[in-house]
């Protein structure tokens, strides 16, 4: 059976060590997050995840969601109680502001414990995490009056909302969707069609569920331009927020899916219901945005939370698995064979997945913790440059931490050997829970092609440049330190590798865009090499700083810095491999005919 254990310390280490969090306490609800207090909220989400909320991830994997011939769906047993523990410690809410009943604390707290959450049950955690991309939408863009009917039920859990976008014949192309709007006189709108894959759709764990819904108003333009977003409610809300008669609104199906049983995936059908607009007429893209660059974030930290689960147990399994003898000499003279953590490809397969784990929480939060600057600092250089940074890191994160996820869910999988293909030991869920985790928000592909094709030349390339500047200061600084040396100069490797393929796209992509497209997966992940190394170069130094301190668990720092070592030696290099494979262009990709294929 699987295993699960919160990583706090690792946590508490990016969070105070890496990130210094206790030095923004001048911005908003930061505050209350003194160092105690980050430590008690980060030591009860380890406690709620590992005993309620993991509890019920296999079985409700196992049992799956029901659609009944009322149109009501029900989820797998025990998911009602673990969403109500959550919502009743005030989870929901951590980054809300107070006025809607949420606790104001920064966003990168949020993270740090959804890391916990999604880790414990992915499918269960989806429910809030629409909720809360909702919630981030209607605070933007939605009016004083729609704000105070809906935020304060959906802070505390009561309802829930979600985001409708996809229609049976267009996915990422919105510009093709056919959900229409017709205006009813009193400000309301009929919304009808249809969308499909619709996560948390329709359940009865809560009261109402909130709609986000993109569609075009009668005689509106084509294309993105005509889209408007509306807020339809499966329950007519009264003036005084009490729940009322069913709108026009259903599951028509659930999904079938590879994994994320537990969540209801839904075909909604929507037969002129009651909806509302949210924002301007025309401007729903913008409005959507906000909740999709949300979750786009929230699905990088699904990736990065299904292959710390997946190691924990891959490393458990391997400590205890007795198979062959080692190379070097009997190391378990008692027994028959030695475990086989003894044998350097299991050993190259763990360090693999654990140096991604813990480099990609910390790019996490310090992601993280560029939204809380952007949106809370009273600086407005400080809150461009983080704008800039989240922007810029938005594609990277969601792209990189899933396609990687995934790939080290399999590699723990293969860990295992036969039994990791058999789904009484659980590695099979985490291989298809991190699935789907490449394909939502955006295929993996359309975020490559956002970085390439908009956030890299965005502002003159502002915040590439500032990027770059940062990373190598940083490489300047430390290139003295002799304990520094194999993470500046693997880092500073990387650097030049990333800095000669944005180069390389300059001077090749413009007259010839396909050359940007060929490339821009492989740009994508040379990036995402490049930005896990700083985030290991960072986390060495804070290592060797509270070494030579002598406070902490030593062994804790020296293993972050053996870890970090074989990421600069065994992974950094792969950005000579990306930049290789950027510079042959799209010559052989495209002369091929569709016929060939």
């Amino acid at each position: 059976m699987p295993v699960y254990k919160a990583p706090v310390n690792d946590t508490l280490f990016v969070l105070n060590n890496v990130l210094g969090i206790d030095r923004y306490h001048n911005l908003p609800g930061f505050e209350d997050a003194t160092p105690d207090m980050i430590e008690a909220i980060v030591g009860e989400a380890a406690k709620l995840a590992e005993e309620q909320l993991f509890p019920v991830n296999l079985s409700g994997d196992q049992e799956g969601c029901t659609r009944h011939d009322d149109a009501t769906v029900t989820v797998p047993k025990g998911f009602k109680e673990a969403y109500d523990a959550y919502c009743q410690g005030g989870w929901l809410g951590l980054a809300v502001p107070a006025e809607y009943g949420g606790q104001g604390l920064p966003y990168t707290l949020h993270s740090a414990v959804g890391e916990y959450m999604s880790s414990a049950n992915m499918a269960l955690m989806m429910y809030p995490g629409l909720t809360q991309g909702a919630i981030a939408a209607i605070l933007v863009h939605g009016s004083e009056e729609q704000k105070a009917t809906y935020l304060p039920k959906m802070v505390e859990g009561t309802w829930s909302g979600t985001m409708n976008l996809t229609e049976p014949h267009c996915g990422t192309d919105l510009g093709l969707l056919r959900t229409k709007a017709v205006p009813n006189g009193d400000g309301s709108y009929k919304i009808s069609g249809q969308k499909i894959f619709i996560s948390a759709g329709e359940h009865t764990m809560t009261d109402n569920i909130i709609h986000l819904v993109l569609a075009r108003i009668e005689g509106a333009p084509e294309g993105t331009k005509g889209i408007s977003l509306f807020i339809v409610p499966k329950f007519m809300v009264g003036a005084d927020g009490s729940v009322g008669a069913r709108n026009g609104v259903t599951c028509g199906a659930i999904e079938h899916k590879m994994g994320i049983h537990g969540n209801a995936t839904c075909v909604m059908n929507y037969d002129e219901a009651t909806g509302y607009l949210i924002g301007a007429e025309n401007k729903g893209l913008a409005a959507m945005f906000v909740m999709m660059n949300e979750a786009r974030l929230g699905v990088g930290l699904q990736g990065l939370s299904i292959a710390e689960i997946a190691y924990q147990n891959a490393a458990n399994y391997a400590r205890e698995r007795i198979q062959g003898r080692s190379l070097s000499g009997v190391k378990a003279s008692d027994k028959k064979a030695d475990p086989i953590i003894v044998h350097p490809d299991i050993r190259r397969s763990l360090l693999t997945i654990k140096a991604f784990t813990e480099a990609g929480r910390a790019f996490t939060l310090w992601t993280a913790l560029q939204s809380d600057i952007a949106h809370r600092s009273g600086d407005e250089k400080e809150k461009q440059t983080a704008d800039d940074l989240l922007g810029l890191m938005t594609p990277i994160l969601k792209g990189v931490l899933t396609d990687k996820g995934f790939d080290h869910a399999v590699m723990a999988q293969q860990v295992y050997g036969g039994h990791g293909y058999i789904e009484e030991w659980g590695m099979s869920q985490y291989v298809r829970d991190a699935r789907i985790a490449m394909i939502y928000e955006g295929a993996n592909g359309i975020q490559a092609l956002d970085l390439v094709g908009r956030k890299l030349g965005l502002n003159g390339g502002r915040a590439v440049m500032a990027l770059f500047n940062e990373i190598g200061a940083f490489c300047e600084e430390n290139r003295g330190d002799e304990k520094m040396v194999v993470y500046t100069k693997g880092l500073k490797k990387g650097l030049n590798d990333l800095q000669a393929s944005t180069m390389w796209f300059m001077q090749n992509a413009m007259a010839k865009p396909d050359n940007a497209g060929a490339g821009s997966t492989d740009y994508m992940h040379l990036f995402g090499l490049v930005v896990l190394g700083y985030m290991w170069a960072k986390m060495a130094k804070s290592a060797n700083e509270a070494l030579a301190a002598g406070t902490g668990d030593a062994d804790f720092y020296q293993n972050k810095l053996l870890t970090g070592r074989f990421y600069m030696e065994r992974i950094m290099p792969e950005t000579a491999l990306r930049k290789t494979r950027i510079e042959t262009g799209a010559d052989t990709m495209m002369e091929m005919a569709a016929e060939a294929f």
